[in-house]
Formats: C-alpha cells, sequence, structure tokens
C-alpha cells in the first residue's frame, strides 16, 4: 500500500507551546525516577531490589530518549539539511543539538542520547546516498569514507539478522511499506550496537518509489537495560518458585514430625493417678513465609509416664525443620528408653552439637508420673513453664541449662514439682512472648489469662483463648503453645 508521505507534501511542524510543556513534564519525571534510582538503598543481592534497579535504569534511559525526541521536535530541521523535497529526494533531520532535549547545554558525544540518533537517505534515481554525521558516529565509520549504500549496509549486519533488513528494505521499495524493525551491527571497531530503523518510501507522481529514507536509533542502553529487567525478573521469580517449594517442602516435614492428634490428647494412664487433658497449636511467623524449627509433643511412654516437651530451633525453612526433626526424633527414643530429662538435654546438645548443620536451639522436657503426680523437667535456655492453680498462674523457677549447641559438654540440672487436680501447665516457645527482645510483658499477658483458663472446659479451649490473645499481632519469629491439665 503507498505510503501517505509524499514528495510534494510538507510535514506540519507541532505548536511550540505543547513541545514546550511536554519537554517541562519529562525533566519533571525523569529527575524523580532518577532521584528514587539514587536514594534507594538497595541489596543488590537480593534478586527483588537487582529487578527494582534495573526498572528504574530502563525508565531513566526510556525518559531521555523522550526527551531528546521532544527536543527535535522543538528544534525542528537543522539549518544544513535542505527543507526543499523534490519528487526523487527527500532529507530527513538528524539528532544535531545534543542539548536540545532539556534546554540546557551539550553533554559529551560519548553519554549523549542524541548522539546515538542518526538519518539516511537512499536515492534510487541517482544512486546517491546522503548520512547524517550522527549516522557515521553510530556505525563508527568516519566521513571520508563515505556512507554505504543498500547493498553495503548488509556487510555490517549480523548474520542472523541479515534477512530481517532485507525483509524490511524489500517490503519498503517494492510494496511501499513503512520500515520499523531492529537488528543488530558489528562497528568498525569490534563493538556490538542495537539499532533499532524506522522509514518511508518517497513517491513519485506516478506512485512509484523514488527514494527510501529512515531514521536510525541505536537502541543498545535501552535494550540492555530490558534485558536486564527480565533478567532480574526472572531471577526473582526463580527464587519465588525456590522459596514456595522449600516452604511446601518445610510444611510436609513439620507435619509429619509434630503430634499426629488434633485438638485434646488424653492420657487415661492404667493406674492410679489423674489423666492428663493435653492440646498444642503451632503459630507460623509473620515476617517470614518460611516454616521455622519449633516444636511441641507430648507422649504416653511405655511405664505409664507421660513426656512433654516444646522446643525452638534457629533458623527457617528445610534445614530448620530437617534438624528439628532429627532432635524431636532423638529426644522421643530417649524418652522411650527411660532417660530422665536432665541427662536427655545432655545428650541432645552432643547431639547439635555434632550436627552436620550445626545451630542453636532452646528446649524444655518434662516427664510427668501420674501414680505420684510428679512433674520433673529440665531446660535448656528456654522459657519456664507456667502454672496457673487456684485461678492463679505463675512462672517455676528453672533448673540450670544452657542453649543447645552452645557449649560442648554441658550439664543441665532437674527440677520437680507435684501437681494437683485442676492444675493447668503451660509451655511454649519463646517467639510467643518475645517482642524486640524482651518477653516480660508477654508473660505477665500470659498470666493474666489465668480467670479464663481457669473457666475453660478443656485444653482445647485454653489453647484458643492464648491463640486469641497472642495470634493477631505481627510475628517476629515461630511460636508453639501446648496446655497440660491435671484431671480431677
Amino acid at each position: 500500500m503507498p505510503s501517505h508521505l509524499f514528495a510534494d507534501r510538507p510535514a506540519q511542524p507541532p505548536e511550540p507551546g505543547m513541545v514546550d510543556a511536554l519537554i517541562s513534564q519529562t525533566r519533571r519525571l525523569r529527575g524523580d525516577v532518577d532521584a528514587v534510582r539514587r536514594d534507594a538503598v538497595l541489596d543488590e543481592d537480593d534478586p527483588k531490589n537487582r529487578w527494582q534497579r534495573a526498572l528504574c535504569d530502563l525508565a531513566v534511559h526510556q525518559l531521555d530518549d523522550l526527551g531528546a525526541h521532544l527536543g527535535q521536535l522543538k528544534a525542528g530541521l537543522p539549518d544544513e539539511l535542505p527543507v526543499v523535497p523534490g519528487a526523487d529526494t527527500i532529507e530527513v533531520a538528524a539528532a544535531s543539538d545534543p542539548g536540545a532535549a532539556y534546554g540546557g547545554p551539550a553533554p559529551a558525544r560519548t553519554g549523549s542520547l542524541l548522539s546515538r540518533v542518526g538519518s539516511a537517505e537512499w536515492n534510487l534515481l541517482t544512486d546517491e546516498v546522503s548520512w547524517s554525521e550522527e549516522l557515521y558516529q553510530i556505525f563508527g565509520r568516519t566521513t571520508e569514507s563515505g556512507p554505504m549504500s543498500l547493498d553495503e549496509l548488509p556487510s555490517m549486519v549480523f548474520a542472523e539478522d541479515q534477512s530481517v533488513l532485507q525483509a524490511m528494505v524489500t517490503d519498503c521499495l517494492i510494496d511501499g511499506k513503512p520500515i520499523d524493525g531492529e537488528f543488530r551491527i558489528v562497528r568498525t571497531d569490534g563493538r556490538v550496537r542495537t539499532l533499532h530503523m524506522m522509514g518511508e518510501p518517497v513517491l513519485d507522481a506516478d506512485g512509484c518509489t523514488a527514494s527510501m529514507w529512515a531514521v536510525l536509533r541505536d537502541v543498545s542502553e535501552l535494550r540492555r537495560s530490558e534485558r536486564a529487567v527480565r533478567e532480574s525478573r526472572d531471577s526473582l521469580q526463580r527464587r519465588r518458585h525456590i522459596e514456595r517449594t522449600e516452604r511446601r517442602v518445610a510444611v510436609e516435614l513439620q507435619e509429619a514430625v509434630l503430634p499426629p492428634w488434633r485438638g485434646s490428647l488424653s492420657f487415661a494412664h492404667g493406674g492410679p493417678g489423674a489423666p492428663l487433658d493435653v492440646a498444642g497449636h503451632y503459630l507460623p511467623a509473620a515476617t517470614t513465609g518460611l516454616i521455622g524449627g519449633d516444636w511441641y509433643d507430648a507422649l504416653a511412654l511405655p511405664d505409664g509416664d507421660a513426656l512433654l516437651t516444646v522446643g525452638d530451633l534457629t533458623g527457617h525453612g528445610v534445614s530448620a525443620t530437617s534438624s528439628m526433626a532429627m532432635l524431636l526424633g532423638a529426644l522421643r527414643g530417649m524418652a522411650v528408653a527411660g532417660i530422665r530429662p536432665g541427662a536427655l538435654m545432655g545428650h541432645l546438645n552432643q547431639l547439635l552439637e555434632t550436627s552436620v548443620q550445626p545451630a542453636l536451639g532452646s528446649a524444655m522436657c518434662c516427664r510427668y508420673d501420674p501414680a505420684s503426680q510428679t512433674l520433673s523437667w529440665a531446660q535448656a535456655g528456654h522459657p519456664a513453664p507456667l502454672l496457673f492453680r487456684n485461678g492463679t498462674g505463675r512462672a517455676l523457677k528453672r533448673p540450670d541449662g544452657v542453649l543447645l549447641g552452645a557449649t560442648p559438654a554441658a550439664a543441665y540440672e532437674e527440677s520437680e514439682i507435684r501437681l494437683l487436680p485442676g492444675d493447668l501447665l503451660m509451655l511454649h516457645t519463646d517467639g510467643l512472648t518475645r517482642r524486640g527482645g524482651m518477653d516480660d510483658t508477654g508473660t505477665q499477658r500470659l498470666l493474666a489469662l489465668a480467670p479464663r483458663l481457669a473457666g475453660a472446659r478443656d485444653a482445647q479451649e485454653c489453647v484458643r483463648s492464648v491463640v486469641e490473645e497472642f495470634g493477631q499481632a505481627p510475628r517476629e519469629d515461630d511460636a508453639c503453645v501446648m496446655v497440660v491439665r491435671v484431671g480431677r
């Protein structure tokens, strides 16, 4: 289809006031984007931050490009180019004023976006070729070497892109189609650049193609910025996929290891002594999407005693949950073998110290004898159990014990307390009450629940009260809570 641009039809310039307003808007927007890019504190190792930085760089390049062309639009055709096109020739403006975009002094040629826009005209009737000075710079050619004809141009084009250029030129010359496409060139100095070519045929009075003009832009920086955005986005997507996969594996591992019971668990005990009503709950952290190494467990032992334990390993994700699974499995095995809580903590410390994935952890292990109603317990850097009796609560005095994995051959003391029918024991990890490194306030809030806990029907209702009080606020770390109520 013939082009709408004929040799005897001059272009209509835009209104100067409108262009000035667009230049001002572009300049302000460019400054705002550059301020965001400059002032942002970014961690270059974070794929999300790299993606954000790449987007800012791309936006700056595109606004520079827009400002450059608006500057050209305001300046109009350069004086040295003829503005009286005939039937067999047309001249197109090139970027000749690098400072026109923002009304300031001309920047250096090497950094100017305007210096990367040039024009060319190929006269099919006279075989004359005209290149602007900027186009010589884009191709890395000297003006003494002269412009390249349409037949010579492919010699500098990537082999893979030569068919693209040939198709654009053929469609323009034969079918009168406008040119709009990109190809890569290898400059005379060996540098690879990406060019965007736009142009149209100029038709004579008979509708035949008399000449072809084109504007060529070096868009290498734009494409590099776009590529950086794509790569950063893909990196971010891969990281999110890995995180989702890791979370799923961690959740599945946690669900496989933590107690299978939901709701309340009753230890009826075949012999004398009050039964235990037990309920537990896991609360994930709000500040991370990964599962941590917190656990709770209650287990009936072969001699009729009950094992009650909670703990917390540092870290999140599969490594933390796998270490937790190893530790909890060892704890269960040693408790079934009859090892007392103090000695058991020592063995866990040694196990964690020699683990392939060293970590720190806090833990508490309790062994309840229903016949004597005695609770024997030891702890490793863990919050003390809270005992609620007759409508009031208090924290038990902790026996000595350092964090698991902190010191080789550490010794752990053991304490005993007799529980009465109706007593309620609350075990929890420090993520439940810790806020800004201080947990005194959280512990007091737990103890203040004593009246509500005293009126609860069972252990599960007690756990719900705790979750209602602590489960809504944003949490920095995972947490577990387990409530044990002695039957009457």
